[in-house]
């Protein structure tokens, strides 16, 4: 990858993670990226790997995890540690997940619920140090329609 890595912090308010990380998957898609999203516990990326199958009766996103196989040819790979088998461009922090290096992701994304005092600590440590490593930073928030509006 070339260029500077984006580092977005995406604050949950109104919406749950899972109603908002299919949308989210399908606009990298679309941008031709591929994605990774990675969890806290591989109990995590199964949960999501079945949401993904389900989120949408009339939408599909080719996604799959280390259990399924061929991870360097998923477009959205799903894992519980920092691998990038699929050469992802985009990475999604999900759970309090850590990247140690975000330098080979055009975009690296933490996702976090506002609800969550421990959460909330996490990203804010999470924001201070992608700054600190000189990373451009950006915070989202919902706004009461669940629309994404940068705050920061």
């Amino acid at each position: 990858m070339s260029g500077e890595t984006e580092v977005y912090f995406y604050h949950l308010e109104n919406r749950s993670l899972e109603q908002v990380l299919p949308t989210l998957l399908e606009r990298s898609l679309e941008r031709g990226w591929r994605a990774a999203v990675q969890a806290a516990s591989r109990e995590r990326v199964e949960a999501l790997n079945t949401l993904l199958w389900t989120f949408r009766e009339d939408s599909f996103l080719p996604h799959g995890a280390a259990s399924d196989g061929t991870p360097h040819a998923q477009p959205i790979y799903l894992t519980d540690d920092e691998e990038n088998p699929n050469e992802a461009a985009v990475r999604f922090l999900v759970d309090g997940a850590a990247l140690e290096d975000a330098s080979g992701y055009i975009r690296v994304v933490h996702m976090f619920d506002g609800r969550d005092a421990d959460a909330v600590g996490r990203a804010r440590e999470a924001w201070a140090s992608a700054k600190e490593k000189g990373f451009a930073v950006s915070y989202w928030q919902q706004d009461g329609d669940g629309r994404w509006q940068q705050k920061a």
